[in-house]
């Protein structure tokens, strides 16, 4: 306006960025710095699986490189150097004598999915942050909890691990329940339940007291006569009861609970079942299999464990519920921060985790490439191999077994005491380890057991065969007293 004085605005040259250029991956096609590097990590990473049969499963030595970042970042170089001192002290699942716990090696595709996971770098925490992914994240969940036979418009959410799966089926057990104030509700699950059952309930703010143990049956299996007694008890008490945990492959043998039976207790007494299957639910992909864990389809929620059997590399856990929209209803917040969802709803919104890697995308490839045929036979070779195992230990003497169903062997000297059994596992299984044979050493029904896997797909009757024959040279002569472990 004219006669107003006013401020002139000074104007200045645009500043001069002087910062550094940083190792992000670039916009350029040809950015072959990140293309070397990946080719070099690649090999190196080929090597180490092709390597797996000339290292024993656990390495003799690991030497730790320098954590902490030094004041200039280091090169490709350097970081590869590293990288291979990581590898070199890392376990060995690849390696055909490793058989002491649920960790395959991994499917290639999958390594693949996890690393195109990585470069895409896409967040299921809202759609428009993985359009693709979100899609194909809800059509794979949907596609699973049909094949384990859930019913029509059933669904589900992955989940890093297992223990996470079993915590937000209880917290959406807990809402659809109504009981989400109430601090005297209590969970019903097998002697044998996992560890993750007691741990959801402490996060959930309940008390020891709130998990209640149901004894099992000689086969492993939870005493559905023991289920209905106890919920009948809690009803006359008026104890709310959030859930009835069922196992579809308890940690130590593998058993099964009768998942029938216990739906059928379920439906009685107006309680949800949620079966716990991240051993054992992978089995109902296969016609053949399904016999093994039968009942699935009749749980409210279900937890599945791909990366347990199937080769998924690690984390694959997944949360399917016959009624996904309560996942909805338990966790969504709304995301005021984020647009609208236009496809069927936020990934954040359908569990406890908000930002998420697609991991979808290692199952999904993981799955296409071993197909329905391949899944069938990895899972008859890991059953064959079971009973391969369970019949060179039954020829053995004094040896007690603890199996069901499924891939799992536990064993220890039936005429043991406590203190035996713990010295003989101890020994044994240092023993197997000298032979480059791996097993685990669990404690089950107060006593010490060793325990094979048998769900990689690189051991072979060589090795089940020179693991009983070891076995069979330390239970001889257990009639003689076996010294307590030394303090």
């Amino acid at each position: 306006m004219v006669g107003c004085d006013r401020p002139s605005l000074a104007t200045a040259p645009p500043a001069q960025w002087a910062f550094p250029p940083l190792p992000f991956a670039t916009a350029d096609p040809r950015d072959s710095e990140l293309q070397l590097l990946l080719e070099q990590a690649s090999q190196r990473l080929v090597r180490w699986l092709g390597s797996a049969a000339s290292r024993p499963p656990l390495p003799g030595l690991s030497l730790m490189p320098a954590v902490e970042p030094q004041r200039q970042g280091l090169t490709a170089s350097q970081l590869l150097s590293d990288l291979d001192l990581v590898m070199d002290g890392a376990y060995n699942p690849g390696h055909p004598g490793a058989l002491a716990h649920l960790d395959p090696p991994p499917l290639a595709a999958s390594i693949v999915g996890d690393l195109i996971c990585a470069g895409l770098n896409n967040n299921l925490l809202a759609e428009e942050l993985s359009p693709s992914l979100s899609r194909l994240e809800r059509s794979l969940m949907a596609w699973l909890a049909e094949r384990l036979g859930l019913p029509p418009g059933s669904g589900g959410v992955p989940a890093s691990g297992g223990t996470l799966s079993n915590l937000m089926a209880l917290v959406t057990a807990r809402r659809q329940r109504q009981l989400g104030c109430c601090g005297d509700a209590v969970v019903l699950a097998s002697a044998d339940a996992h560890v993750s059952i007691g741990k959801s309930l402490a996060v959930m703010g309940l008390p020891p007291g709130a998990l209640q143990p149901v004894p099992v049956l000689a086969d492993g299996g939870m005493d559905p006569e023991a289920l209905e007694r106890r919920l009948a008890d809690l009803a006359r008490r008026g104890v709310p009861v959030i859930a009835v945990v069922a196992t579809a492959g308890t940690t130590v043998r593998g058993a099964v609970d009768p998942l029938p039976a216990l739906a059928d207790i379920c439906g009685r007494h107006g309680v949800w079942l949620h079966v716990d299957g991240a051993i054992g639910a992978v089995f109902g992909l296969s016609d053949r299999h399904r016999h093994r864990v039968p009942g699935l389809e009749r749980a409210d929620s279900l937890t599945v464990n791909p990366q347990k059997l199937l080769g998924i590399t690690k984390t694959s856990s997944l949360l399917l519920l016959a009624r996904p929209q309560g996942l909805e209803r338990a966790f969504a917040t709304g995301l005021p921060y984020m647009e609208p969802s236009w496809g069927g709803g936020h990934g954040g919104e359908c569990g406890i985790q908000g930002s998420r890697p697609a991991e979808v995308l290692k199952l999904w490839l993981g799955l296409r490439q071993l197909g329905l045929e391949g899944i069938e036979s990895l899972l008859d070779a890991a059953v064959s191999r079971r009973e391969h195992l369970q019949a060179l230990l039954a020829a053995i003497p004094g040896l007690a077994l603890q199996s069901g169903p499924l891939h799992l062997l536990a064993f220890s000297p039936a005429a043991a005491t406590a203190p035996q059994a713990e010295a003989w596992s101890q020994q044994t299984r240092q023993q197997l380890l000298d032979a480059q044979l791996m097993l685990s050493r669990p404690r089950y029904g107060g006593r010490f057991h060793l325990k094979a896997v048998l769900g990689n797909p690189h051991t072979g009757a060589a090795e089940l065969e020179r693991l009983a024959a070891i076995v069979a040279t330390t239970v001889d002569g257990l009639g003689q007293p076996i010294p307590a472990p030394s303090a």
